[in-house]
C-alpha cells in the first residue's frame, strides 16, 4: 500500500510540493525520499523489461494485439508471463489490441431463375485435413474512388486464405477468380466449395469451372449466420485490422494494402485464436511435421520388424 502511495506522489510531485502530497496522503516526507533513493526492486525491472517486450509485439502487429496474442507471442519468445500479469502491464502501460465490431453487410443477392446447389455441409464445419471443405463469400471495400470488392476462399482446416480475388463489380467472374487462384495453390483432390445463395456463386460459369475442375459446389440456407460464420470472422478481423484504420485514394492502393494484409501477415503471421494461437500457415506447417514424423516412426518400426524376422 505504501509503495502505491509513493508512486502516486512520484506521479504528482511536478504540480505539488512533495512535502505537502506527504502531508496530504499521511506518510513521512523522510521516508518517501528514501524511497526515491532506493534502487528499483527486481521485480520492477523485471516489469519493466517485460512492458518493453509487450510493447515491441503490439508495435509488431500494427497495434493490433491484445493479451492472448501478446502471451502466445511471448511463450513462443521463451518468456513465460502469466496472462494476467501481461493483463495487468498493458493496462498499466495503456496498451490495447483493436475489438471486432462488425456490422451485417448484405452482399447476397439472389437470382430466383438459378438453381443453387444442394447442401453438402449442413452446418458441419469439422474437417480433419486440407482441401477438404472451403468456404467462400464477398466483401467491398471502401476507397475516395468507390467501393472495391473483395472475394476470398478459406481453407476450413486452417483458416487459411487460400483463394482471393479483386474486382470493380460483384460479378461471377469475382467468384471465378478467387476459385482460381485456390485451385493453383492447393491442387485439391475432392473439396468441397461452401458459399451463401448470391448470383455469381449460381451462376452458369461457376458452376462450369466447379465441374471441369471437380470441385463439389455446396450452398447453405438462405438467412442463416451460422452457415458464413467463417468467413464473417475473416472479413471482421480484416475490417477492424485494415479497414477501419486506413483509407485510400484510388483502388489500387486498397488492393495492394489488402492483398499485404492477407499474404503477408493474416496467412503467415497473425496468430488466430481458433488454431491454438497459430497462424494458418504455422498450423499447416505444424501439421506436416507431425504426419512426416508418424511416417518416420512407422516406417523404422517396419524395418526394426524386419530385422527380428
Amino acid at each position: 500500500m505504501i509503495e502505491k502511495i509513493y508512486q502516486l506522489i512520484k506521479a504528482n510531485q511536478a504540480q505539488f510540493p512533495a512535502r505537502a502530497l506527504c502531508e496530504t496522503l499521511g506518510v513521512s516526507h523522510s521516508g518517501y525520499y528514501d524511497w526515491i533513493k532506493r534502487p528499483p526492486s527486481l521485480r520492477t525491472i523485471s516489469n519493466h523489461r517485460l512492458t518493453e517486450q509487450i510493447l515491441a509485439i503490439h508495435r509488431g502487429s500494427d497495434f493490433t494485439y491484445g493479451r492472448p496474442r501478446i502471451t502466445a507471442e511471448l511463450a513462443d519468445l521463451g518468456i513465460l508471463a502469466n496472462h494476467k500479469r501481461v493483463g495487468r502491464l498493458m493496462r498499466k502501460a495503456k496498451i490495447k489490441g483493436v475489438s471486432r465490431r462488425r456490422s451485417f453487410v448484405i452482399t447476397t443477392h439472389r437470382n430466383r431463375h438459378d438453381r443453387p446447389a444442394t447442401d453438402l455441409v449442413q452446418r458441419h464445419f469439422k474437417t480433419t485435413h486440407i482441401n477438404q471443405l472451403w468456404v467462400a463469400d464477398m466483401t467491398y471495400i471502401p476507397t475516395w474512388a468507390g467501393f472495391l470488392y473483395l472475394a476470398v476462399v478459406i481453407d476450413v482446416f486452417s483458416r487459411k486464405v487460400v483463394g482471393w480475388s479483386f474486382g470493380e463489380n460483384m460479378t461471377a467472374n469475382l467468384v471465378v477468380g478467387a476459385l482460381n487462384i485456390a485451385l493453383i495453390t492447393r491442387k485439391p483432390g475432392n473439396v468441397i466449395h461452401h458459399s451463401d445463395h448470391g448470383s455469381q456463386y449460381t451462376s452458369v460459369e461457376f458452376g462450369k469451372r466447379c465441374r471441369e475442375m471437380g470441385v463439389r459446389p455446396s450452398m447453405g440456407s438462405v438467412g442463416d449466420a451460422y452457415d458464413n460464420a467463417m468467413a464473417e470472422s475473416f472479413f471482421a478481423s480484416l475490417e477492424c485490422e485494415l479497414i477501419d484504420r486506413r483509407s485510400w485514394k484510388n483502388k489500387t492502393e486498397a488492393r495492394l494494402a489488402t492483398f499485404t494484409w492477407i499474404e503477408s501477415w493474416y496467412n503467415p503471421t497473425r496468430r488466430h485464436s481458433g488454431l491454438g494461437y497459430l497462424s494458418p500457415s504455422n498450423f499447416e506447417k505444424k501439421l506436416k511435421e507431425e504426419n512426416q514424423l508418424a511416417i518416420d516412426n512407422n516406417s523404422g518400426k517396419q524395418v526394426e520388424m524386419l530385422s527380428t524376422q
